[in-house]
């Protein structure tokens, strides 16, 4: 059985070799696998955990992964990976060793084993640049610390490199950083007048090229021209409103202008008045309301004086006793016509304040008929005795004041007599700081009223020599020229000297002050000789020149386009002004400047519990920023300016519509008010060119 098993076996075996070699197979082998290659997939900062998609899968079916790790495929395959576009706070920068690649996209053609890396770099930050000046405002000619900071934000590091500061035309040099920040010192006088931005540039060194862009900040800051610094804890003299005052004269018409006068004496806030008017004074004889060899109007008696615009208008009255003459005009005059003049005062109802014994008799120009004449002996004996005008005037008014005429280096000497051998209350001291056809706008508007406080000091230390300190200064007549007015008088030029003149006077705690002259003296061109100075070197539009500070009216022509009775000048603007400031009960504030001292003048008095300050830009083209700073005071409650400046008195015009103000609409118009409400000091102001402006803090 076992045998035909064998013998069964080996046919079978010989027939299917038999039959593989009929159906062609015999002599071949199976076919070898596929070949494979290797795909490795790596990064680059950070160098693994980068987690990288991968299509298609692997011949093990592996697709995504994160580096580092490998991928077979077989020979051919096309492989495409996607690498993430940040990577443990880095940024994809590229791949490389692919076949093509396009931003986080590699494709890979696989005809050998390959790696490809994903590469990532650290991200570049752009940083904050922070610019912190020592202070929001300054004056020009302050430096400046500046602090610059510079921070990459949380997690990352101090910044490194340098910084530099931009300003208008200047540019410092560059600051290293030190943690992160460095200071720098912008030199005085390198801002502009103005708003300044501030910008910082900074730049990466090397170690931090790679983590920080270039960056800038900027931060804004205030330059003043000048600062205005207030002391509230040293208070000066007391203010009075007797420095708002006028002179009057017996040739003008109070009666028929009487409705005129009143409102433009009380808009301005005109306090006092000075009668019978200058030279004429010596010539004048109140009885009889004439003047020897001169002319005084039907109307303008003392009476119609004191009834129509002294009382009326609440005015305090200043006399000038007639010295030169006597009734008849033949003589000197009389201490009992001054006595008699006061006591009719008094049966008039006011007591005169002040009576001057004579107007400017120390100059030949002036009517004297002692003899000697113009002499301050002779001057002072009369005065003296008890028969003199002191005596006399007292007796018959004690409250009246009486005073004499001072004049400081006058030739021949005239004070130190006068000031030593007559009895006087008070001196009274006439300021023309110009010469008719020599004005300078340079002179008026930035030394005239400067020099006034000069020859005050001058007239205070006269009076502590002769043993009278502290004896009061009246002013009682000031101007621009001496005579002979142009248009200089009705400029914005001689109304920022009269401001100035107020603010000096108020500092210097002059007692009295009336300007030459209220109304009735407008100069035309010049008449009779048409010499007025209408040069085109003196700012100004008009073609006349007037004493007076009101208009009166179209009546005079000599003074076309001075507008209605009672039309301000700018000097009068002044007054107006100042009425704000000069306030009884009131005490001098020591207001000083620093920076534009040129420019900038500043004055300063308490104000119901609040300051009233006067500012003053002297430049006549060009904006003055101002900071205001009251020591120990940090806010006010409300802050209100009012200005009057070169571009107000650019439009006064005339009534007719006539060039500068073509429309006739803003004829001699009024200050500007403009209300800041409360703020916080240090204040920053810009005064307009040629401007005087009242800053009333609360």
């Amino acid at each position: 059985m076992s045998t035909l098993r064998r013998d069964a076996a080996i046919c079978i075996g010989i027939g299917l070799s038999l039959f593989m070699t009929a159906c062609g197979g015999g002599g071949s082998t199976v076919p070898p696998p596929p070949t494979t290659y290797v795909l490795t997939v790596t990064s680059t900062n950070p160098a693994s955990g980068v987690a990288i998609t991968v299509s298609p899968a692997d011949s093990n079916g592996a697709t995504n992964g994160t580096t580092s790790f490998t991928r077979t495929y077989d020979s051919g395959a096309s492989i495409t990976l996607t690498a993430p576009t940040t990577a443990n706070g880095n940024t994809f920068s590229s791949w490389t060793g692919c076949t093509t690649a396009t931003t986080v996209t590699c494709s890979v053609t696989l005809n050998g084993s390959m790696t490809v890396t994903a590469n990532y770099v650290a991200t570049v930050v752009t940083p904050t640049v922070t610019v912190t000046p020592a202070a929001s405002s300054i004056t020009v000619a302050q430096s400046l610390a500046v602090t610059v900071a510079v921070s990459g934000g949380s997690g990352n590091p101090t910044p490194t490199g340098s910084v530099t500061l931009s300003s208008g035309t200047y540019t410092s040099a560059a600051a290293t950083l030190t943690s992160g920040s460095a200071q720098i010192t912008i030199p005085a006088n390198s801002l502009a007048a103005g708003s300044d931005t501030l910008t910082a540039a900074y730049t990466p060194d090397t170690a931090s090229s790679s983590t920080y862009n270039k960056a800038s900040g900027s931060a804004a800051v205030t330059a003043a021209s000048a600062a205005v610094t207030v002391n509230l804890s040293n208070t000066g003299p007391a203010v009075t409103d007797q420095i708002l005052g006028m002179n009057m004269a017996v040739w003008y018409d109070i009666v028929t202008n009487k409705a005129g006068v009143l409102d433009a004496f009380q808009a301005a806030g005109i306090k006092a008045v000075r009668w019978p008017g200058g030279s004429t004074s010596d010539d004048y004889h109140w009885t009889t309301n004439t003047v020897c060899g001169g002319y005084s109007d039907a109307n303008s008696t003392f009476s119609n004086f004191v009834n129509d615009l002294a009382v009326p208008a609440g005015l305090d009255v200043a006399l000038t006793a007639d010295y030169g003459t006597d009734a008849a005009c033949t003589g000197p005059g009389q201490p009992s016509e001054a006595a008699a003049w006061v006591t009719n005062a008094l049966s008039l109802g006011i007591t005169v304040s002040h009576v001057t014994v004579g107007n400017e008799e120390y100059g030949t120009w002036e009517k004297d008929l002692h003899t000697p004449a113009n002499n301050a002996a002779t001057y002072a004996a009369a005065t003296a005795g008890t028969a003199g005008y002191y005596a006399l005037i007292k007796a018959a008014s004690p409250k009246t004041l009486v005073g004499v005429s001072v004049n400081p280096g006058n030739s021949p000497a005239w004070d130190p007599t006068v000031l030593a051998d007559a009895p006087y209350d008070f001196v009274e001291y006439h300021y023309y700081p110009e010469a008719p056809g020599s004005e300078s706008d340079t002179f008026i508007t930035q030394q005239a009223a400067q020099e006034l406080t000069e020859n005050i000091n001058t007239i205070k230390a006269e009076l502590k020599t002769a043993g009278n300190p502290n004896t009061p200064i009246y002013v009682g007549e000031i101007g621009g020229p001496y005579s002979n007015p142009g248009k200089q008088s009705w400029s914005i030029t001689q109304g920022l000297y009269a401001g100035q003149v107020l603010g000096e006077m108020m500092n210097d705690g002059v007692s009295r002050l009336t300007w030459w002259i209220g109304f009735g003296n407008c100069n035309g061109t010049g008449s009779p000789s048409g010499s007025a100075n209408l040069s085109a070197s003196l700012y100004g539009w008009q073609d006349f020149g007037a004493y007076n500070v009101f208009s009166d009216g179209p009546s005079d022509t000599d003074c076309p386009g001075a507008g209605p009775i009672g039309t301000m000048s700018p000097t009068a603007q002044a007054f107006s002004l100042f009425q704000n400031v000069a306030v009884n009960g009131e005490n001098v504030l020591t207001a000083s400047v620093s920076g534009d001292t040129t420019d900038v003048r500043a004055y300063a008095a308490t104000h119901s519990g609040g300051q009233a300050l006067v500012l003053f830009n002297l430049n006549e083209t060009t904006s003055e920023p101002v900071t205001v700073t009251l020591s120990g005071k940090t806010s006010s409650s409300g802050v209100t300016v009012e200005t009057y400046d070169k571009a107000i008195y650019d439009l006064s015009g005339s009534p007719t519509g006539t060039p500068p103000d073509p429309a006739g609409t803003s004829t001699w118009a009024g200050p500007t008010t403009t209300t800041l409400g409360a703020q916080s000091l240090p204040l920053t102001l810009t005064l307009a060119p040629w401007s005087m402006n009242v800053v009333i803090i609360e």
